[in-house]
């Protein structure tokens, strides 16, 4: 019996490899190395490369193996890129999940936890966000993954197929110690961007947008650990296997920073000045995300260990500094 993590081989489903094969899990792995890197993926893991929209590699790979349950990364996850290419996304993630659903159904595996996000839930009414807010996406990015939680839904009433989608905020951190972390190619999130003008690969970090309706005017995140997330990834595992119901959960600190705040806090970190100036906003990002989890904390059990960005920012950069070239090294 083993937990299929499709994605695996990406910034998140590497770390969550890691924290199950930590746990005494049988892991098996499902990539098709778009934007992932194999060498991320930890050896005790079985590997297989493949894309989830393929149903004939799907069912290769659940005749193989023994799945009991599904925790599922294998989406992209740009927003900018998602409004200049949304059938790209359309096609990727809510095509994936149609398959994926499918083959889960014809070979009766009956759990999956979901990597959904906060982009859900559009420009929100008030903060923090709860669960029970209005889903009104603001890009197709975001559309893409409430479709993909609305198929699961449906799943669960016709097929029985129960779901946890785990709604999370800005993700950033790398494992404590520092033998994976956060490498795309090109760089999109703002702490690696940070992390690589600290280590001089570019010249300065470009902040969009100073206009926006918070306390400096740069839009405000709500940052979680990768590791935490893991963690509760591993809660939302065991709440299945324990034949609950299928629901939904925010993922978060419950506390905001600014793109300047993390600039700031940056530089504490790595003691480097880290030169940074204004650009245009970008389109489809909100003025500020900030979760509130206490449902994830209360249910789940989940405990976030990093609560301090300065940490979570720390962990980023023992990663960046002994990884100057990601897993380009290692692949």
């Amino acid at each position: 019996m083993a937990i299929l993590v499709a994605g695996g081989a990406g910034y998140i489903g590497s770390h969550m490899v890691k924290d199950l094969i930590e746990h005494g899990e049988d892991v098996v792995v499902a990539d098709n190395l778009s934007t992932g890197h194999r060498a991320a993926v930890d050896p005790k893991a079985k590997f297989y490369e493949g894309d989830i929209r393929d149903r004939k590699f799907l069912d290769k790979l659940f005749d193989s193996e023994d799945i009991t349950a599904i925790v599922h990364f294998a989406a992209f996850s740009i927003v900018p890129e998602s409004m200049t290419k949304p059938l790209k996304y359309f096609d990727n993630n809510t095509g994936g999940m149609i398959t994926l659903l499918e083959a889960m159904k014809d070979h009766g595996i009956k759990h999956i936890v979901f990597s959904s996000t906060a982009a859900t839930y559009g420009t929100p009414e008030h903060m923090p966000i709860k669960e029970t807010d209005p889903q009104k996406p603001i890009n197709p990015y975001g559309l893409s993954k409430l479709m993909m939680e609305q198929m699961m839904a449906w799943a669960d009433r016709s097929y029985g197929i129960k779901f946890v989608a785990l709604r999370y905020f800005n993700v950033a951190g790398a494992a404590v110690d520092g033998s994976i972390g956060e490498d795309h190619g090109p760089e999109t999130h703002l702490v690696p961007i940070i992390m690589q003008v600290a280590q001089g690969k570019r010249d300065e970090l470009s902040i969009f947008g100073n206009d926006y309706n918070t306390p400096d005017g740069t839009n405000v995140r709500d940052y979680v650990h990768v590791m935490d997330l893991a963690d509760a990834h591993m809660l939302a595992l065991k709440y299945l296997a324990e034949g609950n119901e299928s629901a939904a959960f925010n993922l978060g600190s419950s506390t905001g920073f600014s793109n300047m705040q993390m600039l700031e806090a940056a530089r504490e970190v790595t003691g480097k000045p880290i030169p940074a100036k204004m650009a245009p906003r970008r389109g489809g990002d909100p003025d500020s995300l900030i979760a509130a989890s206490d449902k994830a904390r209360k249910v789940l059990g989940w405990k976030p260990k990093f609560d301090d960005v300065h940490d979570i920012i720390a962990t980023a950069w023992k990663w960046h500094s002994t990884h100057p070239n990601g897993f380009d090294d290692r692949d």
